[in-house]
């Protein structure tokens, strides 16, 4: 599984010109784009989602990255995101033969989910799986880390 995960000061995504899912503006909260890779499981998803939870990158009182998601009360909006798994290794049209078919992407995007909200203790925001979707976020810092839980960093 990858993630491209952004620090946001509210974020929302529509599906026909209506908000399925959306992160407040009250409190810096993260934008989660999540690509399902082939082979990829619930043990890739458990680590994925602890790794997320627990990243310091929201200001504490002196200013400095020192908390979490938790610790910031903000919220977590997820879109699931195919194109994370692109190559352009044969041309300039990507390819997307390393992302997981819909019938193995599902239950893991839906897992990764499920996982986020037991980690949080409250909702995570999502889009709508293979909907087209317009996202809009106000991003806060910029900070944007990506995570590959197959090239993991501990």
């Amino acid at each position: 599984m990858r993630a491209v995960i952004q620090r946001v000061r509210g974020a929302s995504v529509a599906v026909n010109g209506e908000t399925v899912g959306a992160v407040d503006d009250r409190a810096a909260g993260l934008l989660v784009f999540l690509g399902v890779g082939r082979g990829d499981d619930e043990a890739e998803a458990e680590w994925l989602s602890d790794r997320i939870v627990k990243l310091r990158i929201f200001d504490d009182e002196r200013g400095q990255m020192n908390r979490t998601i938790r610790e910031s009360g903000g919220g977590v909006l997820v879109i699931s995101q195919f194109t994370l798994f692109g190559s352009l290794k044969k041309g300039n049209r990507p390819s997307y033969h390393r992302a997981a078919a819909p019938a193995e992407a599902v239950p893991l995007y839906e897992y990764f989910v499920g996982r986020m909200e037991a980690l949080l203790g409250k909702p995570v925001g999502t889009g709508r799986f293979g909907a087209e979707m317009r996202i809009d976020a106000c991003q806060d810092g910029p900070v944007t880390l990506i995570v590959d839980s197959r090239e993991r960093d501990f």
